[in-house]
């Protein structure tokens, strides 16, 4: 099979890993999701998906992660990109390269973050110019976390949590997580949550009012007393040496800590630089936690970040037939986020 782009082409994406500010779990439902309110907000730890023609389908990673992320059709990027080409009609396999910095298994969406880079790498690579919409419904399919990915910022989920509203909030606010070698199932966490509930009656969720008061104002001592997971009990119920890195945590001065979405990841928010620093510090040599990074919040959802061609103009991807209906017809955004941060993130210890 032949490359239809320029020999040498190849796209990279930057995303950002997520956190939950907020994440009330409502009562299962009849698909075996749950009803979900929560807050995410994207953070400047990255992951970024470069994807290139290829002969067949293929993806490497590298990076601190390897070992533990997979590299067969079950990746979300993968998915993400051969999802992509059926509905554009396109028949160019890629291979996709994840040099990978957000933990695995973390509560971070990690995986989902590489799914919503590969949708943008590749719209860009194959020069499709998708339909904002077109990409959107293509992550959804992928998984709830994976439309955040896009979007970027500070938004609130419902439904799945992949039903988004973006929140119009005040403020950059300083993050340190506590990181950990175990990770945690989140089927297993949402099990369990259920378990510790029994036949309680659960309500349909939604965004409390002090979270909302608090992105308003940028006030970061009122965003930190409003951090809240429903699935917190759960994770510390089978993870319990969470519940000492949380007290290190509040200890060393953090203006409150979470366990971030199914966990084990805990986040911290501080108020500066330098309170992040000291906070890192102090985690780090309390020998709680296996790895602390610093990052910053809200940042842009996945963007294209670099955009290399061999000399000469790039033919364009091979179709296969006519389009479907809806599909890429050259109108609307990529999916790129708005600005492009900076760096990669700050990591206080080796991940």
């Amino acid at each position: 099979m032949t490359s239809a782009a320029a020999p040498g082409r190849s796209v990279t994406a930057r995303v950002p890993a997520k956190i939950n500010l907020e994440l009330l779990v409502g009562p299962r439902r009849d698909d075996g999701y749950h009803h979900l309110s929560t807050v995410f907000q994207a953070v400047s730890v990255y992951d970024d998906v470069t994807v290139e023609p290829a002969d067949d389908w293929g993806i490497t990673v590298t990076g601190p992660y390897v070992d533990l992320v997979p590299v067969d059709g079950s990746n979300l990027a993968l998915r993400a990109a051969r999802g992509l080409a059926d509905v554009a009609g396109v028949a160019e396999p890629v291979h996709i390269t994840i040099d990978k910095d957000i933990p695995v298994a973390g509560g971070m969406a990690g995986g989902s973050a590489d799914g919503a880079a590969a949708l943008v790498a590749c719209d860009a690579l194959w020069d499709l110019a998708s339909p904002r919409g077109v990409l959107e419904d293509l992550a959804a399919d992928l998984g709830a976390d994976v439309p955040f990915g896009l979007h970027g910022g500070t938004a609130i989920g419902s439904g799945r949590g992949d039903q988004l509203a973006p929140v119009l909030g005040r403020g950059r606010y300083h993050w340190v997580f506590a990181l950990s070698d175990v990770g945690l199932s989140t089927p297993a966490i949402y099990a369990e949550c259920d378990r510790l509930r029994g036949a309680t009656p659960v309500r349909d969720p939604s965004p409390s009012a002090p979270m909302m008061s608090a992105l308003r104002s940028g006030d970061a001592e009122a965003l930190g007393r409003a951090l809240t997971n429903d699935l917190q009990e759960a994770a510390l119920t089978l993870q319990p040496g969470l519940s000492e890195v949380l007290g290190t945590g509040m200890e060393c001065g953090a203006l409150g800590g979470v366990v971030s979405g199914s966990g084990p990841t805990i986040a911290f928010l501080v108020a500066d630089h330098e309170a992040a620093l000291d906070l890192a510090v102090g985690l780090t040599a309390s020998g709680v936690a296996s790895a602390v990074k610093r990052a910053t919040g809200p940042v842009a959802g996945a963007h294209v970040l670099t955009s290399g061609a061999a000399t000469g103009a790039a033919s364009p991807p091979r179709r296969r037939g006519a389009q479907r209906p809806g599909a890429p017809d050259g109108g609307g955004g990529g999916g790129a986020g708005p600005g492009r941060p900076p760096g990669r993130g700050a990591p206080s210890s080796p991940a």
